[in-house]
């Protein structure tokens, strides 16, 4: 088993410290955020920090980087409140990747991709034609990171959008049936298969081996 402490850590190379960090935490969300500027441009971007927050009310955040350059995501949210999340499926790795190209704010990425934006309940954000699961969210609050400046955003779920065959009869949805993929690092896409499900655990007598 390989072993690093913070000084091999600090004396690695950019390129692989930032491979290295962004792996070990495990397998995470793969999902483009659209959003529209007041001006009318729309963009898209990848986005691998997307996470539940809570169910009641049902709310995700997600972590952006510091503002010292332009970012366009954040700062057309902060313009009007609004985007959208939208899953990216097995048909859609190329394309979703190449959103996390650096394009001036005029440059939609929808124009330089085959993603093909689609606009519902009259939200002012572009959604995913083709993403088996899009959501419409709301601003709701932001909080500093301190320690890296990062930027961690808390929004508001008000429209979910799931293909038929992803939700089951208990409201659980299966992404495995939409193809829907996680993210392994900074570039490396996955396509996770289910095992199993699981009931609620509950505290129960361990039978110990003798």
């Amino acid at each position: 088993m390989q072993y690093f402490n913070t000084s091999d850590i600090q004396g690695f190379s950019k390129l692989y410290r930032l491979n290295l960090i962004n792996s070990i935490t495990g397998y995470k969300s793969a999902n483009m955020i659209g959003t529209k500027s007041n001006s009318g441009n729309e963009n898209l971007a990848i986005f691998s920090s997307i996470t539940h927050l809570g169910s009641n009310p049902a709310l995700l955040h997600f972590t952006l980087r510091p503002n010292t350059v332009p970012r366009d995501t954040y700062k057309n949210i902060r313009e009007n409140s609004v985007f959208t999340v939208n899953h990216v499926s097995l048909k859609q790795i190329d394309q979703a990747h190449h959103t996390s190209a650096k394009y001036e704010e005029k440059v939609s990425e929808f124009d330089q991709t085959l993603l093909e934006p689609i606009y519902r309940v009259d939200w002012y954000a572009p959604f995913v034609k083709s993403s088996p699961i899009a959501l419409g969210c709301r601003y709701l609050n932001e909080y500093e990171i301190k320690e890296n400046d990062c930027v961690l955003l808390v929004a508001a779920i008000e429209h979910i959008f799931i293909e038929d065959k992803l939700l089951q009869k208990d409201g659980w949805v299966k992404l495995e049936s939409g193809e829907v993929v996680t993210i392994n690092g900074l570039d490396g896409y996955a396509l996770p298969q289910l095992q199993k499900r699981l009931e609620y655990a509950r505290p129960k007598e361990i039978i110990k081996k003798r």
